[in-house]
């Protein structure tokens, strides 16, 4: 798989003006597929400041976020991931540098139709992990290299991880990314009785620090 700079503008948001990068995927020697349209995925990095690496001590402040439909467009109580992604854009603008990676992730790499499917397991009794596994996949399918590649296009060779997941951590670091400092990423405005559950598993079943 490759994964191409395709096109970027700056992007103003309630946060404040971020510079939207976006990347597209691809099978190698794709690219005259590409250029008419034909694309596998599109992920983005939403970049405040300047992150390239200067030389300086201090690692880039980052987030690596999958995305979630459900969550984040559909406004869903079952899970936290639209709070963590503002505070992570929130966070970032208010240091003045960082970046978040959004990538094409949905339910931990099963896809939207299939997270629906677990959503409906998850109402017969199972939890987010059981569901995942009672359709096939594993509990977390999420891949990171294309997030170390997106973060070395960006000339980011360190981060200051703001995630609660040590599976991310391991899998940015398998790919080459320096991670200099890790932040807990736990954000408790957003939960709901809905989330309850969800997010304990996470931790029991998922080992997120917390």
């Amino acid at each position: 798989m490759t994964i191409t700079r395709f096109s970027e503008a700056r992007l103003p948001t309630a946060h404040g003006e971020f510079r939207l990068v976006v990347y597209r995927t691809g099978l190698p020697g794709g690219a005259g597929a590409t250029a008419v349209g034909i694309v596998d995925e599109e992920h983005v990095a939403m970049v405040f400041g300047d992150v390239t690496d200067t030389g300086g001590p201090a690692p880039v402040l980052a987030r690596v976020h999958s995305s979630c439909f459900t969550g984040e467009v559909l406004g869903s109580l079952r899970c936290d991931c639209r709070a963590q992604l503002d505070a992570a854009l929130a966070r970032i603008a208010s240091e003045g540098r960082g970046v978040v990676v959004y990538l094409v992730q949905e339910g931990r790499g099963i896809g939207l139709g299939n997270k629906i499917r677990a959503y409906h397991l998850q109402d017969e009794g199972a939890d987010t992990v059981d569901a995942n596994l009672q359709l096939g996949f594993d509990a977390d399918g999420r891949s990171y290299d294309l997030a170390a590649g997106i973060l070395a296009d960006l000339r980011v060779t360190s981060v200051r991880l703001m995630t609660n997941n040590p599976k991310k951590i391991a899998g940015l670091e398998a790919a080459g990314v320096v991670i200099g400092a890790h932040e807990s990423h736990w954000v408790g405005g957003d939960h709901s009785e809905h989330s309850t559950d969800y997010l304990a598993t996470k931790r029991a079943k998922l080992g997120h620090l917390g």
